[in-house]
This record gives structure tokens, sequence and C-alpha cells, in this order.
């Protein structure tokens, strides 16, 4: 699974509908609302956490994985140090991190990419990629471009 900073995970682009993630990946294995009314779908097999925003007309706008298979710039994620994996970023211009603890985990935010790498016992367990936010103060949506 490939995670493609700005624009997605794997097939999945920001912008898609609910239809339009089903018509790849079926039925999700859980669905709900979060407290902000947005539709929250859960995949299991690929471990996929996918947010779609209430006041953007149910958009894909979050994701969230462990798959082990996540692949960022041809490097696994998954296991890895946070360290390690950041260093290796910034020939991609992953410049600006900013790290919060809580408890166990570490997270490690670079806003440029709106990407969380969460981090426990020294590796990372979870990835977070959301859609970006343009110049305009609105999202810059990758699905129908």
């Amino acid at each position: 699974m490939k995670l493609n900073p700005k624009y997605g995970i794997d097939k999945l682009l920001f912008g898609m509908t609910q239809k339009d993630v089903e018509s790849l990946y079926g039925k999700a294995d859980k669905q709900f609302k979060d407290d902000d009314k947005n539709i929250i779908l859960v995949y299991n097999q690929p471990k996929l956490r996918l947010t779609f925003y209430e006041d953007e007309n149910f958009r894909l706008g979050y994701l969230i994985s462990s798959n082990p298979e996540l692949i960022l710039f041809d490097k696994k994620v998954i296991g890895r140090p946070a360290a390690e994996v950041k260093q290796e970023l910034l020939a991609q211009h992953f410049k600006s991190w900013e790290q919060e603890d809580f408890d166990l985990a570490e997270n490690h935010f670079n806003e440029d990419h709106w990407l969380i790498l969460q981090a426990e016992f020294g590796a990372i367990v979870k990835v977070e990629i959301g859609a970006i936010i343009n110049n305009k103060d609105e999202f810059d949506w990758k699905f129908g471009k």
C-alpha cells in the first residue's frame, strides 16, 4: 500500500465520496458517525480508517492506517523508528516536525504534508494523513482532477 502525501493512500484520493471508495474496496467492516457528524468507514483487512467530512459534502478528507505494508517513498513505515523515517523524509521536503507525547505514544506531525507518524515503544504503529488546505483556505481535493 503506497502512501501518497497530499493525495491519499493506495487508490484512495482525497475528495472521493463513500460511493467512490466502496466501488474500489466494497462495503466497510464498520461504519459510524463521529461527534462532528462525519462518516467514518473502517476496513479491517487493509487496516484503514477513512473520514468523510460532513461539512464538505462527505468527501474523503482524512485517512489512518496501521497496515504493515504501508510504503512511503519506497520504504516501509510501520515498525520503524520515527527518527529514522523523519531523517529520510528530509530529502523529500518534509522539513519541520512538531512532536507531542501522550503517555506511551509520540505523535510526529508535519503540517506541510498533513502527516502524522504515531510511535509507541520506539516504533511507528500508525500513520495519519489529511487533505491539504490551499492558500484560499479550501481543501485541495485530488479526486476528479
